[in-house]
């Protein structure tokens, strides 16, 4: 299994993917680091300790928890990331959604915080893990895509993506039928579970199966400690963040949707001259469905009659 990230991510997307997994001591010196990174910065390792209720000796930890060396490592990269996002202060139209946001607001905090899951997903990806999944893929006999409730859209996406370039891929949002398919998957295949949490059964339980049976087995999560990395040979993280009225089925649905998009256009790259091909047929397979509209949406004058 493969969760490193070759890209340098910001911390506070590390902390919060990892925060379920951590003691609970350890979360409460990641609560006060994510509160206020900027200050933290600028902190003793006493101060924080006094502020998580804790000791220096549980931040030290945290910090090995975390991956960074120790606190001094932790103070740089928090100050680095700070003057990265500087920019985008004065965007930062915060996460919360309250119940008296008028609908412009809304509109721009729903539209800051999708932004921002897909650039910090961006970020923290690991490009060799997805190109060892994209390699898998591109190789492989049948892709078996599994996704319950919001990931099960994600799932389809992927499924159709693959089908309009001539790759054999199922999707399956039913526990049953998901469980079968994986039973008769070989040593040929790959089998990917999408999971916001990491922790549905459901997703869990069918890539456990299709491990068993030889398959590479491949994880799209937002928490890479999770159970389904358990059963994952390559595990692809989002980093999206849920907040007031924003469910799995928001934010964590775009940033899924972004990884997709990631390994739909990798395995295209492998197959260019045969993915064209699929695509201009699957093309004019449907073109006959579209009414004759113009981009400015005057009808195209018929001819031939």
């Amino acid at each position: 299994m493969s969760t490193e990230n070759t890209a340098e991510a910001s911390p506070l997307v590390t902390i919060r993917s990892l925060l379920p997994g951590l003691a609970r001591a350890e979360q409460r010196v990641a609560k006060v680091v994510l509160e206020n990174p900027a200050t933290v910065a600028h902190r003793s390792i006493t101060e924080v300790a006094e502020a998580a209720g804790t000791s220096e000796t549980t931040v030290t930890r945290f910090c090995k928890a975390i991956g960074v060396g120790g606190y001094p490592e932790l103070r740089i990269a928090l100050a680095a990331d700070t003057a990265r996002t500087a920019a985008r202060t004065d965007r930062d139209l915060g996460g919360d959604i309250g119940p008296a946001d008028d609908l412009r607001q809304v509109v721009g905090k729903v539209a800051f915080a999708d932004a921002r899951a897909v650039e910090e997903t961006a970020e923290q990806l690991n490009v060799e893990t997805l190109q060892a999944v994209v390699n898998a893929v591109a190789g492989a006999r049948r892709v078996d895509v599994y996704g319950f409730g919001a990931s099960a859209f994600v799932a389809f996406d992927l499924q159709q993506k693959l089908h309009r370039i001539g790759r054999t891929c199922f999707a399956w949002n039913d526990t049953h039928i998901a469980l079968t398919s994986a039973a008769v998957l070989t040593g040929d295949d790959v089998a990917v579970g999408i999971s916001h949490t990491g922790s549905t059964s459901e997703t869990v339980e069918a890539l456990r199966v299709a491990r068993d049976h030889g398959a590479t087995t491949v994880a799209l999560t937002n928490f890479p400690r999770s159970p389904i990395s358990e059963v994952s040979d390559h595990v692809l993280t989002t980093a999206a963040r849920e907040t007031t009225f924003r469910s799995g089925a928001m934010a964590s649905r775009i940033a899924q949707l972004t990884v997709i998009d990631c390994l739909f256009i990798g395995v295209a790259q492998l197959h260019v001259d045969s993915a064209k091909t699929a695509l201009e047929a699957t093309y004019h397979a449907v073109s006959g469905h579209r009414l004759g509209a113009r981009p400015d949406g005057r009808r195209r004058r018929e001819t031939g009659k």
